[in-house]
């Protein structure tokens, strides 16, 4: 039983790793402590689509969740990576990561309704409600996007689902980074149906997706060349798994987190742009500190997202004010210090 598991490790003070699948293991640093497995504690709790939520354990399989979503036309819109069939919900939401859509839809973090979770004390925790309305710990719960399992592990959520756009077509234009750049930041502030883009070697892509009206007319107005339904389902699928070609090979890959405004990055290597430009994933094998340093000169930050020199540190450095709040969380949910230690910072 998870709880007991959780009481007799904090009790003895040994690190426990609460793990799904595994799916994402190599996010963060380094893995510590014996594996709390959570994929037993499966299967969708609550699901009303006219309500437009659903409530499911930490080891429902994502493709079943996201499958049974499907059969009444909803989705998660904020389109989370699996990379792996087995990925949980769990996982999922401890990892905090976001798809193609994010941009356009909402982060993880959005679309947390509630939670129920065991801190590392062993308590039964319940945050927020299964309702849009109900407001209550709603940051409480949203807190658990990106968490990496360092503040408790998550028994179920609550997550608020949308529809699926009726119509969607993606479109291709051959332009230079600083062309795509300026373009992704002007349609932008146009009322344009756009739901993802993503810029690499020369070529931008574009999906629209909404009504079949104002997604004709949107390509209309932007132009291209069109890619079939299946081609650009793939396409968009590779980019969310990272099985796209830009992402093979050993190169360390970094994740930079920049105002979408930012101009294009004087670094060597690749780079493929997603999220309007607010989000930079580039491969190459430079010092750490130059990385971080063009990150901060552009107002945002860098992730070792992964392979590379990981000791010191996969997450950019938090400010002194922020790393006082993290370090009281942990204290708070975690005081025994047993939950995933060091996966996100070395001092917690």
């Amino acid at each position: 039983m998870l709880q007991e598991r959780i009481r007799a490790a904090a009790a003895a003070r040994t690190p426990l790793r609460p793990r799904g699948s595994g799916s994402k293991d190599f996010y963060g640093n380094e893995t510590r402590g014996e594996v709390l497995d959570t994929r037993r504690h499966t299967g969708i709790v609550s699901y009303e689509p006219t309500e437009l939520v659903v409530t499911a354990r930490c080891g429902t399989p994502l493709a079943e969740l996201e499958g049974e979503l499907a059969r009444h036309g909803q989705m998660l819109a904020f389109e989370p990576p699996r990379f792996s069939p087995q990925a949980t919900l769990g996982g999922c939401v401890a990892a905090g990561l976001s798809g193609p859509r994010r941009a356009a839809a909402g982060a993880v973090r959005d679309f947390v309704l509630g939670a129920r979770l065991l801190d590392g004390a062993g308590r039964d925790l319940v945050f927020g409600g299964q309702v849009m309305k109900n407001v209550a710990g709603y940051d409480l719960s949203r807190l658990l996007a990106g968490s990496l399992g360092t503040l408790g592990v998550i028994l179920e959520v609550s997550l608020k689902v949308l529809p699926c756009p009726v119509a969607e077509r993606t479109l291709r234009l051959d332009m230079d980074e600083l062309r795509a750049l300026e373009a992704m930041n002007r349609w932008a502030g146009q009322p344009l149906p756009i739901s993802a883009t993503a810029w690499a070697a020369g070529v931008l892509s574009v999906r629209l997706s909404g009504a079949e009206t104002a997604v004709n007319a949107a390509a209309t107005r932007i132009g291209g060349e069109g890619l079939d339904v299946a081609q650009s389902a793939a396409f968009w699928s590779d980019l969310r798994e990272q099985a796209d070609p830009f992402f093979a090979g050993g190169a360390p890959l970094w994740r930079l987190s920049l105002p979408a405004a930012a101009p294009a990055l004087a670094l060597p290597g690749l780079q493929l742009i997603e999220w309007g430009g607010a989000l930079r994933w580039w491969k190459a094998d430079a010092p750490l500190s130059d990385v971080r340093a063009a990150a901060e000169k552009m107002g945002g930050h860098a992730t070792l997202f992964r392979g590379g020199d990981r000791a010191a540190g996969v997450f950019h450095p938090l400010p002194p004010v922020l790393a006082k709040l993290h370090r009281g969380l942990k204290a708070a949910f975690d005081p025994s210090g047993i939950l995933s230690p060091g996966r996100m910072y070395v001092e917690f």
